[in-house]
């Protein structure tokens, strides 16, 4: 299960994607290998580019992409054979996110928020490029869910009747006129359509590791719950994924009697479960193309995604391009479902392929990387696991500068994700091999507590954050040391969202085991945090209380694991970046813990980011924050070794 607080993980959302500033560039390092490291300025790793989306155009001759290449996310149109890309849209400070091509013209949906502010609309842009707000309203969100079976329409929630509650709503492609399909008065996520609109699934989460599925029948307006554990007396996790095409069955994830997900098909007339897959770790994610013919599987292995895909008639399996140490993500198909497209990252930024499935030819759409840095002296990321202080066994994932060695030790940095229950995976951040570059080793965590390892894993810091978790941070350190080739005495902690809470609780609880703190968007004052979470949470947020507690009923506890309460016992150096407009964890979380360090007179520095939210989505934004941030840890931590 994903909740709101669990979106941001190792690359903390878009922001991470690159690193960004001006700054003069270094001579370069000599690598333990013998290659000579070139230390790239904040601007080349700015120069690449992030890419996001793909959805391709009727006659299968463009595809559409999310670019940043403007500073802001806007949408492209790539041309599959090769030529220039074609901008599409112009914001100039909100993201915009291509939802996709209509199914038999040009047109396209995307959709975007206001500075960060979370509420997002779903707009249609015509080919003469003008565009307009279909889910108009000042206080509303409205979400897409899929186009319909029959090309002649799309669904999508929204939150305009209640701000607690998400409707479905299905707009035809012409006309653009609207109909209720489901009024949602039960507190659910919505879901799935069925393909013949008779059937919508429904979610709801219980607690972080109980979530049930729900089958709406709009035939005869009855609700069902199709995954009841009451006799087994066991939290149970589990996730709709997607209708078959002939609308007879339903696939979804459950991890009832295992430690991780697996998938089973419910046959919606008889009500029988079979399991389709089961492996040694979560089945994250399936469901089938446009047409029907294909079928994928997405597995969570060790903090790389497991691609697996099936002719729908028979399951065979699909034998799919090797793309070497690198995550596949983003899988999708063109309508006709001849063509596949792609993710894949490593080392480097994110690309987006296509693969004609006919032929296996695979081509490459986008080239993210600048030309100006040399792919060698870019670090691959490597799973690296230790035992915890209670023997506990704790993966990460670990980045070593390539100069690093026992005779030239380094610095080093503990990465925490978001969350609670985020994971750190492989694949690439740019903030985080910009900070590799100049000579910083980086692990990125997965303390306990963290999604992917196993139900009993993630539930091992429940009503113990800031502390059984902080444990794992605190232990990492002596793995990083037993490397030879990481000074001790320089380790940092550094975090965004959850991961910003578990620096300045290291800070505040544990003030003498890191040598600085670097907190974006952290939670300071969780009594403030759990109050103030946005209405469209609904029932995750009555999760996030039985996780983590209860602002009224649990408020002694809620403050006793607040830093901000407890700033009076920090005392290493400390930098804060926060959005302004963040509807997650609000601008007062930075300021009141920034003037309790400042009042103590530790050394803090804070920058405060206008049109942002719950992460940094323009570059203007990063050039600001990364260059911050490095000059920061030159000064408190590089150079505390005197």
């Amino acid at each position: 299960m994903k909740t709101p607080f669990r979106i941001v993980s190792t690359s903390l959302g878009l922001m991470a994607l690159l690193a960004g500033s001006a700054y003069s560039a270094a001579k370069p390092a000599p690598a333990a290998g013998g290659h000579q490291v070139r230390q790239y300025t904040i601007a080349q790793f700015l120069a690449n580019t992030a890419y996001g989306g793909s959805s391709f155009s009727p006659d299968n001759k463009k595809i559409l992409v999310g670019s940043n290449q403007t500073g802001v996310f806007n949408v492209f149109a790539f041309p599959l054979d090769g030529g220039k890309p074609v901008q599409l849209t112009d914001s100039k400070v909100s993201a915009i996110q291509g939802l996709g091509y209509f199914p038999k013209d040009e047109r396209f949906l995307y959709t975007s928020d206001q500075g960060g502010n979370e509420k997002n609309h779903i707009y249609v842009q015509s080919p003469d490029g003008k565009s307009r707000d279909l889910t108009p309203g000042d206080n509303l969100k409205a979400d897409f869910i899929d186009w319909s079976q029959d090309g002649k329409s799309f669904f999508y929630a929204s939150n305009e009747r209640d701000p607690g509650l998400f409707d479905i709503y299905e707009m035809t492609l012409e006309g653009y006129e609207r109909k209720l399909l489901y009024t949602n008065e039960g507190g659910y996520l919505p879901g799935a359509v069925s393909p013949d609109r008779r059937y919508v699934t429904l979610f709801k989460t219980q607690t972080s590791t109980d979530s049930d599925i729900y089958l709406h029948d709009r035939t005869t307006n009855k609700t069902t719950l199709l995954t009841p554990d009451e006799a087994t007396n066991t939290e149970v996790s589990n996730a709709p994924q997607d209708f078959s095409p002939d609308s007879k069955s339903l696939y979804y994830t459950t991890d009832k009697g295992s430690e991780f997900s697996y998938l089973v098909r419910y046959d919606l007339a008889t009500g029988k479960r079979d399991e389709v897959l089961r492996t040694k770790w979560d089945v994250a994610g399936a469901g089938f193309s446009r047409d029907g013919r294909w079928f994928t599987i997405l597995v969570n292995n060790d903090g790389k995604t497991e691609l697996r895909i099936f002719q729908a008639a028979g399951m065979k399996p699909v034998e799919l391009p090797t793309m070497p140490g690198a995550d596949v993500t983003g899988v999708g198909f063109s309508q006709d479902g001849s063509l596949m497209s792609f993710y894949a990252e490593a080392a480097g930024p994110r690309d987006l392929y296509v693969r004609d499935i006919k032929t296996g030819k695979v081509r490459q759409i986008t080239h993210a990387l600048n030309a100006a840095i040399d792919a060698k002296d870019l670090v691959a990321p490597e799973v690296v696991r230790f035992k915890s202080y209670d023997g506990v066994e704790v993966p990460g994932i670990l980045y070593k500068p390539l100069q690093a060695s026992p005779a030239s030790k380094v610095p080093a940095l503990v990465w925490v994700h978001g969350g609670p229950g985020g994971q750190s995976r492989i694949g690439y951040s740019g903030f985080i091999q910009f900070l590799v570059n100049h000579g910083y080793a980086v692990y990125a965590i997965n303390n306990r507590g963290s999604s992917g390892y196993g139900k009993t894993f993630f539930s091992m810091d429940d009503r113990k954050h800031g502390d059984a978790d902080l444990g794992d941070c605190i232990a990492s350190k002596q793995m990083l040391t037993g490397t030879g080739w990481v000074d001790g005495n320089r380790i940092g902690i550094v975090g965004g969202s959850y991961g910003g809470y578990m620096v300045l609780a290291a800070l505040a609880f544990r003030p003498q085991e890191f040598a600085v703190g670097v907190d974006l968007f952290g939670v300071s004052n969780w009594l403030r945090t759990l109050e103030s979470i946005p209405a469209w949470w609904g029932p995750t947020r009555d999760s996030l209380y039985k996780e983590l507690g209860d602002p009224t009923a649990d408020a002694d506890y809620l403050r006793k694991i607040s830093p901000l309460f407890h700033a009076d016992k920090i005392e290493r150096p400390l930098i804060v970046l926060q959005g302004e407009n963040d509807p997650r964890v609000l601008k007062a979380e930075s300021d009141e813990i920034v003037a309790a360090v400042k009042k103590k007179g530790i050394p803090v520095e804070y920058m405060l980011f206008p049109n942002e939210g719950h992460g940094f989505a323009r570059r203007e934004t990063q050039e600001k924050a990364y260059q911050a941030t490095l000059e920061f840890l030159d000064k408190h931590l590089k150079g505390s070794q005197g």
